[in-house]
């Protein structure tokens, strides 16, 4: 697993964006998130040793998860980045966006139905933005689609864009004034995925987090240990 970020900074663009953990640490360290700059490892993945190896070992490289791989402020940039994932076939690249409806503006000449090596996440928070970004997402060629419903904010509904969806995640939000997530909807996406036997996973509960009409506050530390001993992520047969 490697990480790569060819650039940093991001603008909120969704309700889902209000405590983002990015622009809190910047403003921790003085950092303007809104300025999107190259970064050090733009060129990280086709690096070589002097043996002639890559430095980047094989296998999945999590793309662009300190701002959004889409941004319209890094289009300049992305067809060299296109170009490297292209060229390192031994790598599966994975990376998340909220600008989902920009997708056919930012792919390469030759994408055709879509790299093998590239998987898409298309995130949603709540039932207008997964009519929204799933309606578009439904209908792009892309071969490796996913859902991230993190943080979820409302019970939403996307079963009827399932189809060809390999992985939905949900998660809640962390931070301490977190919008609650109620775990009935976290239970509730996960039924749709039964349904349409798409992978499901829990990835982490809410710093508010409501069970059985009871509200908990959770430690940063617990969110993602707890989701797991929840035990509900199901994988597709």
């Amino acid at each position: 697993m490697s990480m790569w970020n060819p650039w940093r900074g991001c603008k909120k663009c969704s309700e889902g964006c209000l405590n983002c953990y990015i622009h809190k640490g910047d403003a921790k360290r003085n950092i303007d998130t809104s300025l999107i700059t190259k970064t050090k490892d733009f060129r990280k993945p086709v690096e070589r040793l002097k043996n002639g190896n890559y430095k980047m070992k094989s296998g999945i490289v999590y793309t662009c998860f300190s701002t959004d791989f889409l941004i319209e402020e890094a289009d300049e940039w992305r067809s060299e980045c296109w170009q490297m994932i292209k060229e390192r076939q031994d790598c599966t690249f994975l990376f998340l966006t909220k600008r989902i409806d920009r997708f056919m503006e930012c792919i390469p000449d030759g994408w055709g139905n879509g790299y093998d090596n590239v998987v898409i996440c298309c995130t949603v928070e709540n039932q207008k933005n997964a009519d929204y970004k799933l309606g578009i997402f439904s209908k792009l060629p892309i071969k490796h689609k996913c859902i991230t419903a993190q943080p979820l904010l409302q019970k939403i509904d996307i079963e009827k864009y399932l189809d060809n969806i390999e992985l939905v995640v949900v998660g809640g939000e962390s931070d301490y004034d977190a919008r609650p997530l109620d775990y009935s909807w976290v239970l509730d996406i996960r039924e749709q995925c039964i349904r349409k036997n798409v992978s499901f996973e829990f990835r982490q509960c809410g710093t508010h987090f409501i069970k059985d009409n009871k509200q908990y506050r959770l430690q940063t530390r617990d969110l993602c240990s707890q989701a797991k001993k929840a035990g509900i992520d199901f994988k597709r047969k």
